[in-house]
């Protein structure tokens, strides 16, 4: 039996915590899309999912370094984060192509916007959860 090195478990744990964290935003963002941004706008909206996407990413982000036994080392939650980024933005801009037919451009000039400048922002943060926590206090 060969062990996973520590870049195989973070690697791994970086696609993990991406489709968690996708499928879960991807349920809210119907829900933001089709009731909440008609009633309250699209700042607002977005300023309602962020934290819920947040949160959970802030669990599926523990759980997965627990089940796949990534380490505190700074460059093993790096790993995590950035892959599960890119997976992230990958599966934006496929969305946004193949779906709703966006070319790049459009998908790119969203970001520019108040809604998409603070989804941005989430994303982002999504990102560094792998190596915020290492700082934060276990339960």
């Amino acid at each position: 039996m060969r062990v996973a090195t520590p870049i195989a478990r973070a690697t791994g744990a970086g696609a993990v915590y991406f489709a968690i964290v996708f499928a879960w935003a991807f349920a809210l963002g119907v829900v933001r899309v089709l009731v909440v941004a008609p009633r309250v706008g699209e700042v607002a909206a977005v300023l309602v999912e962020a934290p819920l996407v947040l949160a959970a990413s802030w669990l599926a982000c523990r759980w997965t370094v627990r089940r796949l036994g990534v380490g505190p080392a700074v460059g093993e939650r790096l790993i995590m984060g950035a892959l599960a980024f890119l997976l992230l933005m990958i599966a934006e801009f496929a969305l946004s192509l193949l779906a709703f037919g966006r070319p790049a451009r459009a998908w790119l000039e969203g970001f520019a916007t108040p809604a998409g400048a603070i989804g941005l922002a989430a994303q982002i943060a999504f990102g560094f959860v792998p190596l915020l926590q290492r700082a934060a206090p276990r339960p």
